[in-house]
């Protein structure tokens, strides 16, 4: 890694957010790619931790970004710590920690898909549906995939996260209320 980093430990609210695939041009960019379709947090935190492969859990470099920008299929970035192609290079497999209180605000009825993961989603009726494990973006729609038990055995469903089916997503309590059955 850059002996010019400084060492430092992962906020406690550390969200990952990319990877550095490679250097991009000759002046230090480098090329990132981000996990989400919509990656504002990259563009609104000015200072990233990064954990190059192979390292301890929890421990990172802090990397102040002068500038990052989406390019083609990816997004590119800059840092006054990371002067030329070499330096870039030496980035590579980087995964990207933000803190999450460095997140945009989101809108009325948006939500980050780290924010949903770990709800308890419940029907109209108070039935447990089971736990957001994980989303899938699937074409126009998201889809919600929850963790339940049924007869004792671990089962996977599947939620469409639109409106037609959302009723109410409660942060605060952890819960999201859906227009569904369990045996859909």
């Amino acid at each position: 890694m850059l002996p010019t980093l400084e060492a430092a430990e992962l906020p406690a609210d550390a969200i990952e957010v990319a990877r550095i695939a490679d250097a991009w041009g000759i002046k230090g960019w480098f090329k990132v790619l981000p996990h989400s379709a919509e990656p504002e947090a990259l563009f609104s935190s000015k200072r990233w931790f990064l954990q190059p492969p192979g390292s301890p859990a929890g421990r990172a470099f802090r990397l102040p970004i002068r500038e990052a920008k989406e390019h083609s299929d990816c997004i590119v970035a800059s840092s006054a710590e990371v002067p030329d192609r070499n330096a870039a290079e030496a980035l590579r497999g980087a995964r990207v920690f933000i803190p999450r209180s460095s997140f945009p605000s989101a809108g009325d009825d948006e939500y980050y898909w780290v924010d949903l993961i770990g709800l308890t989603v419940v029907n109209r009726e108070g039935v447990s549906l089971g736990t957001v494990r994980e989303l899938l973006a699937s074409g126009p729609q998201t889809t919600l995939v929850l963790d339940a038990q049924e007869n004792g055995k671990p089962v996977e469903r599947m939620v469409p996260f639109v409106s037609a089916f959302i009723d109410k997503v409660d942060l605060a309590g952890r819960v999201i209320t859906v227009d569904w059955q369990p045996d859909y």
